[in-house]
């Protein structure tokens, strides 16, 4: 189906089972067509589907499913991107405009656009106007401040991922660090986890960061000179467990998870929990010492801040950091593009299975 309008099915029982399916083109009153030009497939992408139904996470009954299919039918998964317009007669929208946003993962979408100006558009199809505002927003790419093309292909491997990092980072510094002394960083070469630690590493006065991955992922990470220390899942009984400590989980690894709070017990001031990446890792079982788990929804947080600090004054101090970012990345994560329907589904595979390479980017083009 290479040729054709393509999109991937999922079934919203069982994440592992995908059909590739004709995608749809025919558009209504207020919609336009648009083709998928590039997206990222990231560990991020493994959380959306695994919190596909109704979670909690929005505050209603919608999950990451409900952006882009109707209820009974399989699941599309989200994805950050690039896309063209090809078919649109609403006003302010021009076929040829490209945008970066979320779709499907397909190689068409049909959205439509409203409050549209200032080189953006939010879409308004009726079943997202309740989901979070910030996965509804579409940018002009030529309208982007802080865009610049040599960044191109980083844009959807790190930007969503990065911020997610980055207001993590916020929050703890708007809460004086829990009062801690390291932070430790559970799926540390996830891309989430490195926007965070650089984020952190930005700061004069922080908590040291110690970043835990696999045995054979710790070398390699530690040479990125990302985290202050880097140590293997195998080897977290070497830490000092009386030093007041904060946990970040980007993995949804039970194992982990209670190795963790059971080794620092009193000594963990907090314990927060970002994604699980690792889905198919059994969860904790038990009672857990130490804090009880909170959880980090990056839009909620964004949401705040521009409560804080204004759209524009967000904006600004994102794009500062993201430009800051940008210097490093290059050197974190190479890009490796995959072609067609083939080549979606199987780098979807690739990182549901957990074998995709921390140290590349994935990008599909459609």
């Amino acid at each position: 189906m290479s040729n054709a309008a393509w999109a991937i099915d999922i079934d919203r029982d069982d994440v592992s089972k995908t059909e590739v399916v004709t995608a749809e083109t025919a558009i209504g009153p207020g919609e336009i067509l648009v083709h998928v030009d590039s997206y990222a497939m990231t560990a991020n992408n493994v959380t959306y589907a695994v919190f596909g139904k109704p979670a909690g996470l929005f505050g209603n009954e919608q999950g990451y499913w409900d952006f882009f299919a109707e209820r009974g039918v399989p699941g599309r998964l989200p994805v950050w991107g690039f896309a063209t317009v090809l078919v649109s007669d609403v006003e302010g929208v021009a076929p040829g405009d490209r945008y970066y946003g979320y779709y499907p993962m397909a190689s068409h979408a049909v959205l439509m656009p409203g409050h549209i100006g200032g080189g953006s558009f939010v879409d308004v199809t009726p079943r997202r106007t309740t989901l979070p505002p910030i996965y509804n927003q579409y940018q002009r790419v030529e309208a982007i401040p802080d865009y610049k093309p040599e960044h191109h292909d980083y844009w959807p491997v790190f930007r969503p991922l990065f911020l997610t990092g980055w207001l993590i980072a916020d929050q703890f510094e708007d809460e004086g660090d829990y009062g801690v002394e390291q932070l430790l960083i559970a799926s540390a070469s996830s891309k989430t986890a490195i926007g965070l630690a650089h984020a952190m590493k930005q700061r004069s006065e922080r908590p040291r960061t110690i970043g835990l991955t696999s045995k054979a992922n710790a070398a390699g990470l530690a040479d990125l000179g990302i985290y202050d220390q880097v140590v293997a899942y195998d080897d977290i009984a070497t830490l000092d467990a009386s030093v007041p400590s904060a946990l970040v989980d980007m993995a949804g690894s039970g194992d982990v998870t209670r190795t963790v709070h059971n080794q620092f017990a009193d000594a963990l001031k907090y314990s927060m929990i970002v994604g699980k990446s690792h889905w198919d890792a059994a969860p904790e079982m038990g009672e857990l010492a130490g804090p009880v788990r909170e959880g980090f929804f990056a839009p909620g947080r964004s949401q705040k801040r521009i409560a804080d600090w204004g759209a524009r004054g967000f904006g600004e101090r994102i794009a500062a950091a993201w430009l800051g970012f940008m210097e490093v990345a290059p050197s974190i994560a190479t890009i490796d593009t995959r072609n067609g329907s083939d080549g979606a589904l199987a780098a979807y595979h690739e990182v549901l299975s957990g074998a995709a390479d921390p140290k590349t980017g994935i990008i599909v083009t459609p």
